[in-house]
Parts: structure tokens; C-alpha cells; sequence
């Protein structure tokens, strides 16, 4: 790290979290393999896996939609078949809605649910579980296992972040340009922030400010 974290701090962000320890460890083991190390980004990542796992406390997708959320949520995919078969079940869900895409193969082959959204930035489906595993030494199997862990539910992150060039976003203080790299949208950007401002300010880092734009005379 190229500042002073320290557990206390991490305290201070994960006021929900009961296994700060380890998360501390992780964190101060795997960040600076990341260069994420300086209090803009440390803050930056942090506000955004605390809004993606609830203070990395969820670990992995909830599927367990209701009818209508299914129709809410996943509609397209609910247009010609009842959403009452897949309702409140959440592997028959997965197989449906990430089928034949990221990697993935057809609903019958499961692999929807086996490789659904796991870490604290949800990594999901075949095509990301084996690039992942490339960078880290893993085979795809090996990294549903390590997933499961808080090492690899942390780097797991990292390695999203890293391969989105976030901390250049971190480094200017651009919180609705991580959100973006982060989810493709702006969604949950009030907690996000939230997160962010308090980060900053436990980690002893100071937000920047754009200028306002010069004020020109009408001719």
C-alpha cells in the first residue's frame, strides 16, 4: 500500500460486516497486486464492492425471484413461457436467462447456474470464470471453488476492475464514470456515492472538485 490501511479503517466501512479480519487480510494481500493502493482508489473500490455485496457480505447472485419480478426483471426472456414454472427457483432461472451467451451453453446444460454471479463485483458466466482463471493460474473449475472464498471473491474484483482500467476513473475522482465500468449504467449511483464520500473521508483522501466552466460574455 502506498498509504497507512489500516484494520480500523476497514471498521469504519464495514459497519455490517462481522468478519472485518479477514477481509483486512485479503484486501492488504491482493489489492497491491492490483496497484490499488492509493486512498482514491482503495476508496473507489471499495465504495463500489460495498454497493455491489452489501459491505461484502453477499458473495453470490440471488436468484430467487418472484413471478412478477421475473417479468420486472427478465421479461424478454418470459414472453412465450410461464414464469410461474421458474418462480422462487433460482438454478432453473439461471439456466434460462444467461443460456447461449457469455460463453455459456444452452439452458440444459446448467451452465447458467454453474456459473452464475460470484464476488464481491459479481463475476458471471464461462467466457469470464476462464479468463480469470487464465490471469490467475486456475482452471475454470478451480475457479467456482476459489470464488467461493473471500481471496477470490476479492481478487476476483480486482481483476474486473483492473481489466476495465478503473483506477484511472478512481484516480480522477470520477464516481459516475467507475459506476459505468462497473455496471454499464448509472444504477444505485446515490448509495455508490454515499459509499464513495465516506470512503474518502475515513481513508483520508480528499475529493476532487471539477471546476466550474468559465462564464463567457454574451457578444
Amino acid at each position: 500500500m502506498k498509504f497507512n490501511f489500516t484494520k480500523n479503517m476497514l471498521v469504519s466501512l464495514l459497519t455490517k460486516n462481522k468478519e472485518v479480519d479477514a477481509w483486512y487480510n485479503a484486501m492488504v494481500a491482493i489489492l497491491p497486486k492490483y496497484d490499488i493502493t492509493t486512498p482514491e482508489r482503495v476508496a473507489g473500490f471499495i465504495a463500489q464492492c460495498s454497493h455491489e455485496s452489501l459491505q461484502f457480505t453477499v458473495l453470490e447472485e440471488n436468484l430467487n425471484y418472484s413471478e412478477a419480478a421475473l417479468h420486472s426483471v427478465f421479461g424478454k426472456y418470459f414472453r412465450d413461457r410461464s414464469a410461474v414454472a421458474y418462480a422462487r427457483k433460482p438454478e432453473k432461472i439461471a439456466n434460462i436467462v444467461y443460456a447461449s451467451r457469455m460463453g455459456n451453453g444452452s439452458e440444459k446444460t446448467g451452465d447458467g447456474w454453474k456459473f452464475r454471479g460470484r464476488g464481491v463485483i459479481q463475476l458471471t458466466g464461462h467466457d469470464n470464470y476462464t479468463a480469470f482463471g487464465k490471469d490467475v493460474g486456475k482452471d475454470v473449475n478451480a475457479v467456482i471453488s476459489y470464488l467461493g472464498t473471500k481471496e477470490g471473491a476479492l481478487e476476483s474484483a480486482c481483476w474486473y476492475w483492473n481489466s476495465r482500467d478503473i483506477n484511472k476513473a478512481a484516480d480522477a475522482g470520477d464516481i459516475t464514470k467507475m459506476t459505468k465500468l462497473i455496471n454499464g449504467g448509472t444504477i444505485g449511483l446515490e448509495d455508490r456515492k454515499k459509499h464513495y464520500e465516506h470512503a474518502l473521508e475515513v481513508l483520508g483522501a480528499k475529493a476532487k472538485v471539477t471546476a466550474p466552466a468559465p462564464v463567457v460574455p454574451a457578444p
